[in-house]
């Protein structure tokens, strides 16, 4: 007598897992709120300042503050040029940082060449010095730096402002690390077909260079051309004050603030650095990621 089997049981669906489409389309929508959300933060304060170099001076106490301006006016830039003598800070803050980025153009890739390709006694010493130098703080020197130009006699002119930063240790440091990548192998077929080093240097490694000296001239010259700090120190007269220094000292009362004319200079203050940014941007990225320090 034949048995039949009971047929067998069909299998429980169980829960659908998301396909691959479905798990990238939701890690990319992630990806783009969250850049969205960093795109709100670094650029709100941004429009807050235009938006605010055009408001009235009754729409900066007002509680809550506003974020539109209630009447959109010029006059904060008018008094901007009427009340500072604005070519005369332009002209400071651009001489500085011109001055202090051709210089660092000269003495950071020779120094740079020096600790990365020639061989002298006490080569080590000096790149831990300017990596120590990395370490500190910049206020740390003021004093000292203020010290040494008053003694030279040197305070409230060009050359003490731009002295000091002629040769910064990031530049001889992104230098080094730059010609620690040139093959030695180059260098040496120069020097067989009878170029002397300073002939190697010039012909050979400085072309090469290019676009990290690019980079290095654009940071040099971003950095000089906001730094308020120093220059707060060194200039004791008006006609010495740069940009920054002048908005702030002139904008700034002992009991109030002119927070209009802050918001218009900071405009104009910040306007050459961006086109100078997205001008050079490339170089900027090209030359930091052929320096060894991509991380």
């Amino acid at each position: 007598m034949t048995t039949l089997s009971a047929p067998a049981a069909a299998p429980v669906p169980g829960p659908a897992r998301p396909s691959a489409e479905a798990r990238h389309g939701g890690s990319s929508r992630a990806a783009y709120i969250v850049l969205t959300a960093g795109l709100v933060v670094m650029v709100g304060p941004f429009l807050w300042m235009v938006l605010g170099s055009l408001k009235p001076a009754a729409d900066f106490l007002r509680n809550p503050p506003a974020f539109l301006p209630s009447v959109a006016t010029g006059d904060n830039y008018g008094r901007l040029f009427q009340q500072l003598d604005f070519p005369r800070f332009f002209f400071n803050s651009a001489v500085i940082a011109l001055a202090v980025t051709v210089g660092t153009l000269v003495f950071c890739p020779m120094l740079g060449y020096a600790l990365a390709k020639l061989r002298w006694h006490g080569k080590g010493l000096i790149m831990g010095l300017v990596l120590a130098t990395l370490m500190v703080p910049a206020g740390i020197t003021l004093i000292p730096n203020f010290i040494l130009m008053s003694n030279l006699g040197l305070v409230n002119t060009y050359p003490g402002l731009i002295l000091p930063f002629l040769a910064g240790p990031f530049g001889v440091f992104l230098m080094r690390q730059f010609m620690l990548g040139i093959p030695n192998e180059l260098l040496e077929a120069a020097r067989i077909d009878g170029a002397n080093e300073f002939r190697v240097f010039f012909s050979v490694v400085m072309p090469i260079a290019t676009p990290v000296l690019a980079t290095l001239a654009i940071l040099t010259f971003l950095g000089n051309w906001n730094s308020f700090l120093y220059p707060l120190v060194m200039a004791q007269e008006p006609g010495m004050y740069t940009l920054p220094v002048a908005l702030a000292t002139f904008a700034t009362g002992q009991y109030q603030a002119d927070h209009g004319m802050l918001m218009a200079g900071s405009v104009v203050l910040v306007v050459p650095v961006l086109i100078v940014f997205v001008l050079f941007q490339r170089w900027i990225t090209e030359g930091i990621a052929t320096t060894g320090l991509k991380g």
